[in-house]
């Protein structure tokens, strides 16, 4: 039986099915992915003051790597940035630098919790990966109603009046100077 020479659509088919396989299910797939999505995204919008809701409630227990349980009861009245991510989310990796650097400059002025379902052993080698040092923290009990989501990442701002100000279903910008105007305006009421 004599080998026959594929026909030239066919090898353009494998090719193609190779690329996209590659870009689905590898690392080179995520870090496309990861930085394609940082190229796209923008700064979130704050919601209009008749849209915005009202948390209806504080009770949410989340523990941090140490196992020391926090209340969200115990930030009320303050500005709150709550984002819930994971390690295998290529949305969550891209806006991670921004919220890096958001953090080291209004960590003493707002309450952050990067909420994850991770193992802490895997987010914290992610973070020590990525040379971050943001607070982790897991869910011990039901988020508000307000914040529930399927999808992440999902990012809420909360204002000292217990308003979402800001409810952001996937990656962002989170070190635009939009942002930081926003933030700097909330502080100051």
């Amino acid at each position: 039986m004599k080998w026959k020479t594929p026909k030239k659509s066919t090898i353009q088919n494998i090719a193609f099915i190779t690329f996209i396989a590659l870009l689905l299910f590898s690392p080179l797939g995520t870090f496309v992915k990861v930085h394609l999505t940082r190229l796209i995204s923008s700064s979130p919008n704050t919601i209009t003051a008749t849209e915005q809701k009202k948390l209806s409630t504080y009770q949410w227990q989340l523990v941090d790597a140490t196992g020391k349980r926090v209340s969200l009861e115990d930030y009320k009245g303050k500005i709150i940035i709550i984002n819930f991510w994971a390690t295998w989310c290529p949305p969550c990796i891209a806006e991670m630098p921004s919220m890096q650097k958001l953090y080291a400059d209004y960590q003493l002025k707002i309450v952050f919790l990067f909420v994850t379902t991770d193992s802490f052993e895997r987010a914290n080698a992610f973070l020590v990966k990525e040379n971050l040092n943001l607070p982790v923290y897991q869910s011990v009990s039901n988020p508000p109603l307000e914040m529930e989501s399927s999808t992440i990442p999902a990012t809420y701002l909360i204002d000292k009046h217990s308003n979402v100000v800001m409810e952001k279903i996937g990656a962002a910008d989170w070190n635009s100077d939009a942002l930081r105007e926003n933030l700097d305006e909330l502080l100051k009421k």
